[in-house]
């Protein structure tokens, strides 16, 4: 079954909380589900079958979100809004359906509340889960629910919110627009041979229209393809495509372009292509093909949407969810990724790799005496210390309060990073003048070496976390290794 994209999901839309991202994607599939049933005409039962169908899937998610929420902010405003929210959903629903259902047809509703749900899932997604969900990761990392909340509306404020408009702007005009254009090219198939589509349709959208033969040489565009791209009619008209838009002429996207369509009968996603006067535009392309009544392609229909300032602000999110904030080194989240890379580069070198959990020494005494201005001063100068020291390959990781994650790879073996690791004990030692007090910290470090601790990713960090806790049991200012054999043999 080809599916009519309303709601094509990527990246941005996850929360980094893998169960609540699958049900997303669930949730997507399903309105895009519904979305084709409106579109090819399916009748009542049909429709009113998947609705019911993505209905349930949805009180299934809202009470997973809800427990998930429940765990770490029981009782908090936030948490009692976002169930309001979900009690929300579903009356506007029902509002939508009782409202028209003695004045529409039932797939006209549908096609309403497909709108809705292509929306409000959007915005929900964006601004009330992401918001949720990076509390729950501060939470995690021992920040207070007060600063959690603080830091998650912090991060989502100002230019995200920007950006959150634009991808909901951007998702209304696709669900509206794909919708209208399928149904459009799906009517002129039972009726004519050739493609013939509503002049007035194409010639207010915003968006950029650009109909095609089976060779891709462009036989009619809207007035939004001219003004968008600079090019005057006798610029495009029996030209290909590919020579208007060069981004369709890089090899691997076009491929993966032509399997989709080959596969599915559809495609979307970003195609960066330059303007005639040389500028580079970001525009996301739903791209669908027509078949004649032989079932031959007849045409291809593309829609240019242009979202360079949503890529801008995409940029600014991937960097604020990736680095953390007040040192500026990579975060987490970012460590899974390093890590993961690390014991792949290892796996292939044969060398070894040293993973180290540094906690510093005394770091709370310092938020007690001096406040947590003097903390976060202190926090940053070891973090570029630490930058100072490393070498061009290792990672230096920031994973929360004054925990740290030291990669060090390319080791032939174990005692080869002794000298590294004296080296970031002593640039913790040394003192720092803040407001005329001193602050002198120390830190212990765990090491889990890898391959000699064969496991995984998880595993590596939880040994060199034991053997952190080791090295502060022995006297802290001082790092031990975690010894597989003799934690067998306890």
């Amino acid at each position: 079954m080809n599916l009519v994209e309303v709601f094509p999901w990527n990246k941005n839309l996850e929360t980094g909380i893998v169960e609540i991202d699958e049900q997303h994607k669930g949730l997507v599939a399903l309105l895009n589900k519904l979305a084709y049933h409106v579109a090819f005409q399916s009748d009542k039962i049909t429709l009113d079958h998947v609705f019911n169908e993505l209905s349930e899937y949805a009180v299934y998610h809202f009470r997973t979100e809800e427990y998930i929420w429940n765990q770490t902010m029981f009782g908090d405003e936030w948490e009692r809004d976002h169930k309001r929210s979900h009690k929300r959903f579903f009356m506007e629903i029902q509002l939508i359906k009782k409202g028209k259902e003695s004045r529409e047809p039932f797939n006209k509703i549908i096609e309403e509340i497909i709108s809705f749900l292509a929306h409000w899932l959007a915005f929900h997604i964006l601004d009330e889960d992401k918001r949720m969900a990076r509390v729950l990761q501060f939470r995690r990392d021992g920040i207070t629910i007060s600063d959690a909340k603080i830091l998650a509306s912090k991060e989502l404020s100002g230019s995200i919110k920007v950006m959150i408009e634009s991808i909901l702007l951007m998702y209304d005009t696709l669900t509206v627009r794909t919708l209208q254009l399928m149904k459009e090219i799906i009517e002129r198939h039972k009726a004519e041979a050739k493609l013939r589509l509503s002049a007035d349709a194409v010639k207010h959208t915003l968006e950029a229209i650009c109909i095609t033969d089976a060779n891709s040489i462009v036989i009619e565009v809207n007035p939004a393809f001219y003004e968008t791209t600079g090019y005057m009619q006798s610029d495009v008209i029996g030209k290909n495509i590919k020579e208007i838009k060069s981004g369709l002429r890089e090899k691997e996207l076009a491929s993966e372009i032509w399997i989709a369509l080959t596969e599915n009968g559809h495609w979307s996603g970003e195609v960066w292509s330059r303007k005639k006067n040389g500028e580079i535009d970001a525009e996301w392309l739903t791209l669908s093909i027509i078949k004649d009544d032989q079932g031959l392609i007849s045409n291809y229909v593309g829609i240019f949407s242009n979202i360079s300032s949503l890529i801008q602000q995409r940029s600014k999110l991937e960097l604020s969810a990736n680095y953390d904030l007040l040192t500026g080194l990579p975060n987490r989240l970012l460590l899974s990724d390093r890590l993961d890379m690390a014991i792949s580069s290892t796996n292939r070198s044969k060398l070894s790799l040293a993973v180290c959990y540094l906690d510093l020494d005394g770091f709370k005494e310092v938020n007690d005496r001096l406040g947590h201005a003097a903390g976060d001063h202190l926090l940053k100068e070891i973090a570029q210390r630490f930058l100072r020291v490393k070498r061009g390959n290792d990672s230096v990781v920031r994973i929360g309060g004054d925990e740290f994650v030291i990669l060090i790879g390319d080791l032939k073996n174990p005692a080869d990073c002794t000298h590294l690791l004296d080296l970031f004990l002593q640039e913790v030692e040394q003192p720092l003048l803040f407001n005329g007090e001193v602050i002198k910290v120390t830190a212990s470090i765990g090491i889990a070496m890898y391959p000699q601790n064969d496991c995984d990713r998880d595993t590596l960090l939880q040994r060199s976390d034991e053997a952190m806790y080791q090295a502060k049991k022995s006297g802290k200012s001082r790092y031990h290794y975690f010894d597989p054999v003799a934690h067998s043999g306890a």
